[in-house]
């Protein structure tokens, strides 16, 4: 199930609760007062702020990886440099050869800098267009629990 289905389809069914209320028998005033179950209601609202940590614990996870994931190329990164320094101790006596492994261990730690930097990117990228994703279906169902919530007030004073 994608991040906020589960608060979705929670408020899908604090809607069609609302929808299937009665309607009064003293037909009350106000735009569309309706009776409803409050404790089907209530029951929904629980379930809801149950799904809320499981969205936020998805999020830090998610971080959480991104940084494991950047530790990993740094790693790698610090490795291929180490290899590369390695190889030029090696090949000390002969100057050229020297010369020609430290221009390359500046070019290994170029491209291993150059990839730490797009994954960083790509990460970031990803992380933003995630969260991104939850804060929206955060916001539509804080929305949704307003209006809903606003129904139920304007039923109930209505009485």
């Amino acid at each position: 199930m994608q991040p906020g289905e589960e608060i979705e389809n929670l408020v899908n069914e604090l809607e069609d609760i609302i929808s299937d209320g009665k309607k009064p028998i003293m037909g009350g005033t106000g735009s569309n007062p309706k009776i409803v179950d409050a404790d089907a209601i209530y029951e929904l609202l629980d379930e809801i702020r149950n799904v809320f940590p499981e969205e936020f614990q998805t999020s830090r996870r998610i971080l959480k990886e991104e940084d494991e994931i950047l530790a990993r190329a740094h790693q790698m990164a610090d490795s291929i440099v180490a290899d590369a320094q390695q190889q030029a101790m090696i090949l000390a006596g002969d100057q050229e050869v020297v010369r020609l492994a430290n221009q390359q261990a500046e070019e290994i730690r170029d491209q291993a800098t150059q990839y730490a930097s797009d994954l960083r990117y790509h990460i970031n990228e990803y992380v933003e267009n995630l969260l991104t994703g939850i804060e929206d279906n955060l916001k539509s169902v804080i929305g949704t629990l307003e209006r809903n919530r606003q129904s139920l007030d304007d039923g109930s004073s209505r009485r």
